[in-house]
C-alpha cells in the first residue's frame, strides 16, 4: 500500500510524493489522516537542518506528530475499531524513508495502542493535542508558573491550562505586538515587566538565549523550566549563582499528559479554539513549511488532506 506523504529529502527540500508503506500488522490500524500540524519547534530545526542527532535521526525523513483522522482499516486483533476518530501521535510505517515522526501523509499505519480516540466535533483542533500534552507535562514537572516566555502556540497552551488546573493565571511575556491575546490571563511586553521576584518561570519561545534573560528575573531559590525544544542553551553563570537558580528541562510527553487533557477538554476546563491561525491543502506544502517557521503572523499551520 502506498500512501501521498509529506517527505524532507534534506534540509530546507521538501517533496509532496508517494511512498510504499509496511503491510498491516496484526495489533496495527490503518488511519486516513484528515489533518496534520507543522511543528514550528522540532520540525523547524529538522527544516533547517539543525535537529541534534536523536536514534532514528536522518533524511529523507517523513515530519509531522499531529495528526487526526478516522480508522479506515485494521489487524485482526484492532478490527473493531475501524470508524473510531483518532490522534495520531506520528507513524513508522515507511519502507523507504524514516518515520522519527512520521505523521504527514494522506494514510498511516501504527499499533493499535498509540491510536488515541478523541472527539470528531473537535475537528482540525484535534491537531493540538499533542502540544497541549507538551504543555501539561511542563506544568506537572515544574508547577504553575508565575511567568511564562513567549505566547506562541505552545505558550498559549501552557497559560491555558494552568488556568485550567486551577492556579493564579501566570503573566505572559510575549515581543510581538499582535501576539498579546489573553486568554483569563494578561500578555505584556516584557519591556514594561520589572518584577525581578518570580518564583518558577517556564519558557516557551525556544530562544537560545533565555537563560540570561529568565534567571535575573527569578527569585532566591526560583525555577526556571525549560518547555520548549533547543539546539544549544547558555548561560552567563553570576545571575544564576545569586539566586541559586534551578533549572528543570520538560521532556515528551507521556500517555498520562494526553489523558489529563482529554479530561480537561471533556469538561470544559479546556478549550483549543482561535489557536490555528493557518490552514493550507496539502498539496501546497511545499510552501507551507516555510511559512510556518518564518511569518509572524503564523501561529500554528495544519494541512488539510481532505481534497486529495
Amino acid at each position: 500500500m502506498d500512501a501521498l506523504a509529506v517527505i524532507l529529502e534534506a534540509p530546507e527540500r521538501l517533496a509532496l510524493r508517494p511512498l510504499a508503506l509496511h503491510p498491516i500488522g496484526a495489533d496495527d490500524v490503518c488511519v486516513e489522516v484528515d489533518w496534520s500540524g507543522i511543528s514550528s519547534g522540532t520540525e523547524k530545526l529538522l527544516w533547517t537542518g539543525r535537529m541534534p542527532t536523536f536514534p532514528g535521526m536522518g533524511y529523507p525523513l517523513v515530519p509531522g506528530y499531529e495528526s487526526v483522522g478516522r480508522i479506515v482499516d485494521a489487524g485482526a486483533t484492532a478490527r473493531g475499531r475501524i470508524g473510531e476518530w483518532v490522534f495520531v501521535p506520528g507513524a513508522n510505517c515507511y519502507v523507504e524513508a524514516r518515520g522519527l515522526f512520521g505523521g504527514s501523509a494522506r494514510s498511516v499505519v501504527l499499533p493499535a495502542a498509540r491510536a488515541t480516540p478523541i472527539r470528531e466535533s473537535l475537528g482540525r483542533d484535534g491537531i493540538l493535542i499533542a502540544l497541549a500534552a507538551t504543555a501539561h507535562h511542563a506544568i506537572m514537572i515544574g508547577g504553575v508558573p508565575d511567568l511564562i516566555i513567549g505566547h506562541g502556540i505552545l505558550g498559549c497552551l501552557i497559560a491555558r491550562i494552568a488556568v485550567a488546573c486551577g492556579g493564579d493565571a501566570p503573566i505572559v511575556w510575549e515581543i510581538n505586538p499582535d501576539r498579546r491575546d489573553g486568554y483569563g490571563y494578561h500578555v505584556i511586553d516584557p519591556a514594561d515587566d520589572d518584577r525581578r521576584d518570580y518564583r518558577a518561570i517556564c519558557d516557551a519561545s525556544g530562544a537560545a538565549d533565555v537563560l540570561d534573560l529568565a534567571f535575573g528575573r527569578l527569585a532566591k531559590g526560583g525555577e526556571l523550566i525549560l518547555a520548549g525544544f533547543y539546539d544549544r542553551v547558555s548561560f552567563a553563570f553570576p545571575p544564576a549563582f545569586m539566586r541559586e537558580a534551578r533549572l528543570r528541562i520538560a521532556a515528551e510527553f507521556t500517555p498520562a499528559d494526553i489523558t489529563a487533557v482529554l479530561g480537561l477538554l471533556d469538561t470544559g476546563l479546556l478549550e483549543l479554539d482561535g489557536l490555528i491561525s493557518h490552514a493550507r491543502p496539502a498539496m501546497e506544502a511545499a510552501d507551507a513549511y516555510p511559512q510556518a517557521f518564518t511569518d509572524p503572523a503564523c501561529r500554528k499551520m495544519v494541512l488539510d488532506w481532505r481534497q486529495l
